[in-house]
């Protein structure tokens, strides 16, 4: 759930929000006690309240009360749209901070859909080459039109032939990100990885895979899961602000709140990108 609302009530103790501002929403807040949040990773808290997440409700609708500390003001010329996305995009960011992305990278991305190009574009922000993989045509094309170096079609459950493929296409990856939690793509990234790279796991599908742990242990790759994200709202917010990522380019559909369930049949179809539902008309 991606969550940009304009303030109509605050606090007596919020200071950094006025009634009209426009923000961005961090759709959970944690605990603030636990180890996990004394310890600045509060996206790990055990007792998150994450909008969406059952036991609690999403924001379809037309007033939602948060946490001010987070909620982002958004700047003048950073709009809705934009600020919606920053929730897919710090996810991207906090990927790339776990897998310690730099300057000159070969970058691989396994998914092409939405968490997948966000993921594209902050290691393309980062100085990185991106190659970036799917099995849908449709999808590539849209991260080729986005900026991605090379991109490469799946057509096999063999992880290690199709690693290899891609190896062939671009070389080793010194980080892979993994973004569709599907057992054959987190082989193929583990076994294109470079020894001695890193591999981060984004993408969440069974509960229980089975995977080439020997790709690890013998290519000694350093291997890191990467959950929601962490103090990456305002990294997010910079990059957008600043022009050096640009997320409009994800939106493909919209829908006013009374044609939501038009707009999650649209999603579950797998049709299109990113779809807002303007919860004000």
């Amino acid at each position: 759930m991606k969550l940009l609302e304009r303030v109509c009530a605050v606090g007596s103790d919020v200071k950094h929000l006025q009634v009209g501002d426009r923000v961005a929403v961090e759709p959970g807040y944690p605990c603030y006690t636990c180890s996990a949040c004394l310890g600045g990773r509060y996206n790990l808290c055990p007792d998150m309240k994450f909008c969406a997440t059952p036991p609690y409700d999403g924001s379809l609708c037309q007033y939602y009360c948060h946490k001010a500390a987070f909620c982002f003001k958004l700047p003048d010329h950073v709009s809705l749209d934009e600020g919606a996305l920053l929730e897919p995009l710090s996810v991207a960011v906090h990927a790339c901070q776990r897998g310690k992305l730099s300057f000159g990278q070969k970058v691989l991305v396994c998914g092409a859909g939405p968490i997948g190009l966000v993921n594209m574009m902050v290691a393309k922000a980062g100085g990185a080459s991106v190659t970036i993989t799917d099995i849908s045509d449709s999808r590539l094309a849209k991260a080729k039109e986005m900026g991605a170096d090379a991109i490469y079609h799946v057509t096999s459950r063999d992880s290690r032939a199709t690693a290899d493929e891609i190896v062939k296409l671009s070389g080793y990856s010194d980080l892979t990100i993994e973004c569709t939690g599907v057992e054959s793509s987190i082989g193929t990234g583990l076994w294109a990885t470079k020894p001695g790279g890193s591999y981060v796991q984004v993408g969440y599908g069974k509960a229980e895979v089975n995977f080439p742990i020997v790709a690890l242990e013998s290519e000694k790759l350093i291997s890191m899961e990467s959950f929601r994200y962490a103090n990456c709202y305002p990294k997010a917010l910079a990059l957008v602000a600043s022009g050096t990522v640009n997320v409009k380019s994800l939106i493909t559909h919209r829908f006013p709140l009374k044609e939501a369930l038009k707009a999650f049949e649209l999603t579950k179809a797998g049709t299109g990108v990113k779809v807002i539902i303007d919860c004000d008309k």
